[in-house]
């Protein structure tokens, strides 16, 4: 399959779409590369094939359960009127309440959320958390947002959410991605109570990544680069990788690294690997490096 992706000719943006109608292969973007969604469909398959199970339960399993887009309206600082889209993808309610990040991107896209969904499906079955996967996102730059700008997109965002029936406790619990942090999700858990506080004594797990005078609990904000510096630690203890890799010695201690993004993962990770004994010769970030 990757070989024939690699001899496609290159074809403009119309070309493509007419191509990618007619062909039964993955869906390309405009550099002729498979998209997001697509690259995780064929991992897969990649990797279901050597199961046994099934076809069309694989089939089952791959597929994105449930998944809404909708715009809302945004009233900027100066008046202005502008048109948010947002997303929110349930990939699977086999195991409920659906777990994921909730991110703010101007890249944010339906294929993205639908494809993060089910990697986080794949990862909470992994760890045997009894959970579905989900994904959301607000297309937007949180950077170029005031804080009341952020807030007003936020608690709007939440409000449809409940309207649809894709945000709760029992439900789907938002967690914080790219672009959000420990406000934003206090944000959504604040309008969520205000809906249901009175009628549900489980409003407030409605999202997670709380500021801990809110309801969040220390160390959410490190966690998830924890985590990646428990997984290059136990990759660097592997003797396997190790000789895969050509290193020359096993442990953190003494490796150089480069971090590519130097928010709420990228800044931890770092922090953590230099405590070990790493040499941290790099940063690179969306304007400078």
């Amino acid at each position: 399959m990757l070989s024939k992706i690699a001899r496609l000719p290159k074809l403009s943006t119309r070309q493509l779409s007419t191509a990618n109608i007619k062909a039964s292969g993955p869906r390309l973007d405009d550099n002729g590369e498979p998209r997001f969604l697509e690259q995780v469909k064929m991992f897969y398959n990649s990797a279901a094939a050597k199961t046994g199970i099934p076809q069309e339960y694989l089939d089952l399993i791959q597929s994105c359960q449930t998944v809404v887009r909708f715009n809302i309206p945004l009233r900027r600082d100066d008046g202005r009127l502008q048109t948010v889209t947002c997303y929110r993808a349930q990939h699977s309610t086999h195991k409920l309440p659906c777990k994921g990040g909730t991110r703010y991107s101007d890249h944010v896209d339906l294929q993205e959320v639908e494809a993060l969904s089910a990697l986080m499906t794949f990862k909470l079955a992994i760890a045997d958390i009894p959970f579905g996967g989900g994904k959301g996102g607000i297309k937007i730059n949180p950077r170029e947002l005031s804080q009341g700008e952020l807030e007003r997109v936020t608690r709007k965002y939440t409000m449809e959410l409940i309207k649809k029936g894709f945000i709760g406790a029992a439900v789907d619990c938002l967690g914080p991605d790219m672009g959000t942090n420990e406000q934003v999700m206090t944000w959504i858990k604040d309008t969520y109570v205000n809906m249901y506080g009175e009628t549900n004594i489980n409003a407030e797990g409605c999202a997670t990544g709380k500021l801990p005078s809110q309801g969040g609990i220390e160390g959410r904000t490190e966690s998830t680069g924890l985590g990646v510096y428990y997984c290059i630690k136990k990759l660097l203890s592997t003797p396997s990788f190790i000789e895969r890799s050509l290193l020359d010695t096993e442990g953190v201690a003494g490796k150089t690294v480069i971090v590519q993004g130097f928010g709420a993962v990228g800044y931890w990770a770092a922090k953590f690997l230099q405590q070990d004994g790493a040499k941290i010769v790099g940063i690179v970030e969306y304007n400078s490096a």
